[in-house]
């Protein structure tokens, strides 16, 4: 059975590794026989800020709404980002603010402590780059990014199981590094998980 498969590329810098690394991932997975589907969050037009917040909602715009489109179709996101700061980049950030809204993503009940799960029946995989080493990231920094987008975003809404793959110490690599790591990547994607 085929699967569908949504990668969303959350480097606000274009060209950048996230690209190389979320192409080796679509290539593995098209070679597996996955139907994939490929959304670069710096190519899409939209507002960044939650102006309003819940209340006040900005209507979305056409790029979100087909982006929005796009993860009910999936059956596997794969979330690519580098770490900036310990978290996601802003534009990374605003995304999720913006589309994983009360309604799409998650529902509240009037005396519930928690919310329905809008996005159960999808899995995810992120691939995370870092200038620092992962171990540092993780055992000092208490990974902030991967914990937001696992706990916070993920399991809010339903999406399980999680795998993270983080890809460290990216601007100490040498070329030869750079391309083992995309060959990783890409036999991942041969994987389809």
């Amino acid at each position: 059975m085929m699967k569908k498969i949504l990668i969303i590329q959350g480097n606000p810098v274009s060209p950048s590794y996230n690209g190389a690394i979320a192409e080796a991932y679509r290539k593995g997975a098209v070679q597996a026989g996955a139907e994939v589907r490929m959304i670069t969050l710096n190519e899409l037009d939209f507002n960044m800020n939650l102006a309003g917040g819940y209340r006040n909602k900005l209507p979305l715009e056409p790029d979100l709404l087909e982006a929005q489109e796009a993860i009910k179709w999936a059956e596997h996101l794969v979330w690519v980002f580098p770490i900036w700061w310990g978290g996601p980049p802003a534009l990374f950030k605003g995304f999720i603010d913006r589309i994983f809204m009360p309604g799409y993503a998650f529902k509240y009940h009037k005396g519930k402590l928690f919310p329905d799960q809008l996005l159960k029946g999808r899995s995810a995989r992120m691939i995370t780059t870092m200038d620092g080493p992962n171990w540092y990231y993780k055992w000092f920094q208490g990974e902030p990014a991967h914990k937001m987008m696992k706990i916070s975003t993920f399991a809010l809404t339903g999406i399980k199981p999680v795998r993270i793959t983080p890809v460290d110490l990216v601007g100490k690599q040498s070329e030869e590094q750079r391309k083992n790591w995309l060959e990783k990547i890409e036999q991942l994607g041969r994987k389809l998980g």
